[in-house]
Protein backbone atom coordinates (compact mmCIF):
# COMPACT_ATOMS: atom_id res chain seq x y z
CA UNK A 1 0.00 0.00 0.00
CA UNK A 2 0.86 3.37 -0.78
CA UNK A 3 0.40 7.08 1.20
CA UNK A 4 -0.32 10.36 0.75
CA UNK A 5 1.63 13.47 1.85
CA UNK A 6 1.71 17.12 1.36
CA UNK A 7 3.61 19.94 2.22
CA UNK A 8 3.20 24.03 1.38
CA UNK A 9 5.63 26.37 0.82
CA UNK A 10 5.37 29.97 0.75
CA UNK A 11 7.50 31.58 -1.98
CA UNK A 12 6.96 35.38 -1.04
CA UNK A 13 8.77 34.55 1.88
CA UNK A 14 10.75 31.70 0.52
CA UNK A 15 9.93 29.40 3.59
CA UNK A 16 7.47 26.78 4.62
CA UNK A 17 3.70 27.60 5.26
CA UNK A 18 3.03 27.13 8.95
CA UNK A 19 -1.01 27.28 9.68
CA UNK A 20 -2.19 26.56 6.87
CA UNK A 21 -5.73 24.47 7.03
CA UNK A 22 -5.83 21.28 4.72
CA UNK A 23 -8.78 19.38 3.79
CA UNK A 24 -8.50 16.05 1.82
CA UNK A 25 -11.63 14.57 -0.17
CA UNK A 26 -12.66 11.59 -1.85
CA UNK A 27 -14.88 12.38 -5.07
CA UNK A 28 -16.24 9.05 -5.77
CA UNK A 29 -19.75 8.21 -4.48
CA UNK A 30 -19.99 12.20 -4.28
CA UNK A 31 -17.84 14.54 -1.93
CA UNK A 32 -15.91 13.05 1.39
CA UNK A 33 -13.71 14.43 3.78
CA UNK A 34 -11.16 11.82 4.61
CA UNK A 35 -9.07 14.38 6.96
CA UNK A 36 -7.88 17.70 7.86
CA UNK A 37 -4.84 19.13 9.19
CA UNK A 38 -3.07 22.27 9.79
CA UNK A 39 0.55 22.75 8.44
CA UNK A 40 2.89 22.61 11.14
CA UNK A 41 6.36 24.89 11.45
CA UNK A 42 8.03 22.39 8.12
CA UNK A 43 4.87 23.15 5.95
CA UNK A 44 3.85 19.81 6.66
CA UNK A 45 1.19 17.56 7.88
CA UNK A 46 2.21 15.76 11.31
CA UNK A 47 1.04 12.39 9.36
CA UNK A 48 0.59 11.03 5.88
CA UNK A 49 -3.14 12.35 4.93
CA UNK A 50 -3.62 8.77 3.51
CA UNK A 51 -2.05 5.78 4.04
CA UNK A 52 -2.54 1.68 4.69
CA UNK A 53 -6.15 0.40 3.94
CA UNK A 54 -7.31 4.12 3.00
CA UNK A 55 -5.29 4.67 0.22
CA UNK A 56 -7.35 3.82 -2.14
CA UNK A 57 -7.12 4.03 -6.11
CA UNK A 58 -9.53 7.01 -7.38
CA UNK A 59 -9.81 10.71 -7.41
CA UNK A 60 -9.37 13.50 -4.69
CA UNK A 61 -9.49 17.13 -3.78
CA UNK A 62 -7.13 18.67 -1.32
CA UNK A 63 -8.26 22.32 -0.41
CA UNK A 64 -5.42 24.47 1.10
CA UNK A 65 -6.99 28.04 2.99
CA UNK A 66 -4.09 29.91 1.83
CA UNK A 67 -5.95 33.60 1.74
CA UNK A 68 -6.42 32.98 5.18
CA UNK A 69 -2.66 32.12 5.77
CA UNK A 70 -1.18 35.80 3.77
CA UNK A 71 -4.01 37.41 5.56
CA UNK A 72 -1.91 36.36 9.23
CA UNK A 73 1.42 37.11 7.78
CA UNK A 74 0.08 40.89 7.16
CA UNK A 75 0.98 40.16 3.45
CA UNK A 76 -0.42 43.28 1.15
CA UNK A 77 -3.26 41.38 -0.75
CA UNK A 78 -6.33 43.05 -2.73
CA UNK A 79 -9.49 42.65 -0.63
CA UNK A 80 -11.27 40.05 -1.42
CA UNK A 81 -7.83 37.84 -1.88
CA UNK A 82 -6.99 36.94 -5.20
CA UNK A 83 -6.48 33.42 -3.77
CA UNK A 84 -8.67 32.21 -1.32
CA UNK A 85 -9.31 28.37 -0.86
CA UNK A 86 -6.88 26.72 -3.46
CA UNK A 87 -8.54 23.11 -4.90
CA UNK A 88 -5.87 20.63 -6.47
CA UNK A 89 -7.99 17.62 -7.87
CA UNK A 90 -6.33 14.66 -8.48
CA UNK A 91 -6.08 11.12 -8.96
CA UNK A 92 -3.81 8.31 -7.51
CA UNK A 93 -3.28 4.26 -7.51
CA UNK A 94 -3.54 2.55 -4.02
CA UNK A 95 -0.12 0.80 -4.53
CA UNK A 96 2.01 3.79 -4.93
CA UNK A 97 3.47 6.58 -3.09
CA UNK A 98 2.18 10.46 -3.50
CA UNK A 99 3.33 13.76 -2.38
CA UNK A 100 1.16 16.54 -4.00
CA UNK A 101 3.36 20.09 -2.68
CA UNK A 102 1.86 23.23 -3.24
CA UNK A 103 3.88 26.54 -3.85
CA UNK A 104 2.32 29.43 -3.13
CA UNK A 105 1.82 33.47 -3.23
CA UNK A 106 -1.12 35.64 -2.91
CA UNK A 107 -1.39 35.99 -6.66
CA UNK A 108 -0.12 32.54 -7.93
CA UNK A 109 0.14 28.54 -7.15
CA UNK A 110 1.49 25.42 -8.53
CA UNK A 111 1.82 21.59 -7.71
CA UNK A 112 3.63 18.41 -9.11
CA UNK A 113 3.73 15.08 -8.18
CA UNK A 114 6.33 14.04 -5.56
CA UNK A 115 6.85 10.12 -4.19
Amino acid sequence: MGRLTTHILDTTHGSPAAGVSIRLFALSDGRKLLASSISNSDGRTEKPLLTGEAMQTGCYELEFDIGRYFASRAVPVDEPPFLDTVVIRFSIRADENYHVPLLASPWSYSTYRGS
